[in-house]
């Protein structure tokens, strides 16, 4: 059961209706008057974390703002009808809502640019080769940037498999690119990984991984079905890993359910170093969790210490 405990029509009631009412989620528009849904997720995220689902018709798939949104902290983004309201937006609206319900509300959010003057950057020497995998789902767009923007512009091949659909991942690409000095883009069958470069899995039917082609390892689109409910799926990426998995450093971040356990699991039994995102820093413990009851991690840490624990497996100066 869900209960609508109040309505604000601008972002200033909202503040004092919240402070009131104590929601246990917030939906939010981002076109409103007086301050928009940005600006008040932004200000909101600072001063009282909470679960937020944008709900917007500028919120489209593919949309910048939608990005923006998850950036800040936002649980979940839903576009609203442009035709009103229907019942089939009234259930999913109804579902993002109660899976919002489970987000923990003193996860530590992410920290703004603004607020980290001093950033410090990972300590990196000479890359020995290996290659990271990292999987994220809910609350992953801000722990991803937390973690990417600590790496060095040198940093190793890294490779991500992020829970979001097709087109919301093009802005998400684009979004990296030009928030960090490496170069960030979509992976696509057959390029080989390079150190200073990221690539995202793009989803739309296929998943994205990594294979071997003689001493090099390139990307590897993989054509299959959803698993555990996604594409891409963070599974398919750690378990396309495992011929290589000496070379690998797979990484799991924030996020609901247990995708990338298994897989991590695998590359774990064949050599690769397995890193968690721990509890008190992840907006929903599932993931991590999973793959820390398997016993399979070889750190779990909060997420501003990920990126040096990266640089550190990654580090041919450094014994592993």
């Amino acid at each position: 059961m869900i209960e609508v405990v109040g309505v604000a029509s601008d972002a200033y009631m909202a503040r004092e209706m919240i402070k009131k009412l104590n929601p246990d989620v917030l939906t939010l528009d981002v076109e409103m008057p007086r301050m928009t849904g940005l600006e008040f997720l932004e200000r909101l995220m600072r001063l009282r974390p909470m679960p937020v689902v944008m709900f917007s018709s500028v919120t489209q798939q593919g949309s910048d703002n939608a990005v923006r949104a998850l950036a800040l902290g936002a649980v979940d983004v839903l576009p609203k009808p442009i035709a009103g309201m229907t019942q089939d937006a009234l259930e999913k609206l109804v579902s993002r809502v109660r899976t919002a319900s489970r987000v923990r509300r003193d996860a530590s959010p992410a920290p703004f640019p603004q607020d980290e003057p001093a950033l410090e950057t990972a300590q990196f020497g000479r890359w020995n080769g290996k290659v990271v995998l990292i999987g994220a789902s809910t609350g992953g767009v801000a722990a991803v940037e937390t973690v990417l923007r600590r790496m060095p512009n040198t940093c190793p091949p890294i490779v991500i498999s992020q829970h979001m659909p097709e087109s919301f991942l093009v802005s998400f690409a684009r979004r990296l690119d030009d928030l960090l000095p490496q170069h960030v883009q979509l992976a696509r069958d057959g390029t080989e990984v390079e150190a200073g470069q990221i690539y995202l899995a793009p989803g739309g039917a296929e998943h994205t991984g990594i294979r071997r082609a003689g001493r090099k390892i390139q990307i590897a689109s993989i054509a299959a079905p959803k698993r555990n409910g996604h594409i891409p799926s963070v599974d398919e990426l750690f378990m396309s890993g495992v011929e290589t998995a000496e070379n690998v450093v797979a990484v799991i971040l924030t996020g609901l359910g247990k995708d990338g356990a298994d897989g991590m699991a695998q590359l774990k039994r064949n050599g690769s170093v397995c890193i968690g995102q721990d509890e008190d820093t992840s907006v929903v413990y599932g993931m991590p969790r999973s793959a820390a009851e398997l016993g399979i991690l070889d750190a779990q840490l909060p997420l501003p210490q990920i990126a040096q624990a990266i640089c550190t497996a990654c580090d041919a100066a450094r014994r592993n």
